[in-house]
């Protein structure tokens, strides 16, 4: 369903273990916003929701709810240090656009 790439595996592991309180896995999910029309979310989280699809993935673990599963189907994620901003990108075959920062699509 998602797949990680070695860099976003490691900024995932630094993330989960910064968290301010103990995390099971992320949570990635989608909603409305951002100036495409959805955005992506994606944090720490104590465990799976009812409904939730659980990726396991480079020792990570994945949650994501039933309303953000055909949104996120087949995305890949990765993690880029660029000189002018560093982050997650999300390269999503879903998406018919993108906006021009990359953090929402249509």
């Amino acid at each position: 369903m998602i797949t990680l790439t070695e860099n976003a595996v490691a900024a995932m592991k630094i993330a989960l273990s910064r968290a301010d309180e103990p995390a099971e896995g992320l949570r990635i999910a989608v909603e409305t916003g951002g100036c495409a029309g959805l955005k992506y979310l994606m944090g720490p989280e104590s465990g799976p929701r009812e409904g939730d699809a659980i990726i396991e993935t480079g020792g990570i673990t994945l949650f994501v709810d039933v309303g953000s599963q055909p949104h996120v189907n087949g995305m890949t994620v990765d993690f880029v240090t660029r000189l002018e901003s560093s982050g997650f990108v999300f390269d999503n075959p879903n998406a018919a656009e993108m906006c021009a920062c990359g953090k929402s699509f249509a």
